[in-house]
């Protein structure tokens, strides 16, 4: 829900706060993918406020990010061990505690800790389901058209987002009511009502 991921932000502390904190909010605000998010590097993140992913299939992708992801970047940009990184992992983006680019086990282990730090563990979470709670906040709360979030989310078909988007009964009566032809009646059949009586 909203207001588990608004408790699993704020449970994050420790050493690694920042780079901890920027990694869940990437994941609750963009849904990205485990690999995607480990495969990210410094280099991904744009001037613009875009972000490059690569995801499935080698396929890129540009989303942007919006003020909590970018404030949650810089935090962490502003702490990662930069200096002390070789080859490949100087570009990574996230850094482990041996100063290499961190792992998707490493992530998973985060995630998990937070999870139960927030009261959230034993309930099956997980990094994906991280990315389907962005999916479904992104749906719910931000009026997103389904089609955007099929490329925010890097999916090839729409139906694959769908699984994503489960709304409550409520959101789709609510949907149909929002139409501004929901109120208009047969003018005819009120006609004939009139008559029989």
């Amino acid at each position: 829900t909203l207001e588990d991921s608004i408790e699993l932000l704020r449970a994050v502390d420790g050493p690694f706060k920042e780079r901890d904190f920027c990694i869940l909010t990437l994941f609750l605000n963009c849904g990205m993918r485990l690999s995607e998010l480990c495969g990210l590097n410094v280099r991904d993140i744009r001037s613009d406020g875009s972000l490059r992913i690569l995801g499935k299939g080698n396929k890129e992708r540009i989303i942007y990010l919006n003020p909590a992801c970018t404030e949650a970047v810089n935090a962490y940009l502003r702490v990662r061990p930069a200096n002390e990184l070789r080859g490949n992992d100087r570009e990574a983006l996230f850094i482990s505690r041996d100063h290499r680019r961190i792992s998707n086990k490493t992530v998973q282990y985060i995630v998990k800790k937070n999870l139960e730090k927030a009261g959230l563990g034993g309930q099956g979470l997980s990094t994906h389901k991280l990315r389907h709670t962005a999916a479904t906040l992104m749906y719910q709360y931000g009026d997103v058209d389904i089609r955007v979030l099929k490329d925010v989310l890097g999916h090839a078909n729409l139906g694959t987002t769908q699984i994503y988007t489960h709304v409550a009964d409520s959101q789709v009566r609510g949907a149909i009511n929002s139409n501004p032809l929901s109120g208009i009646k047969n003018p005819k059949e009120s006609a004939a009502g009139k008559d029989k009586t």
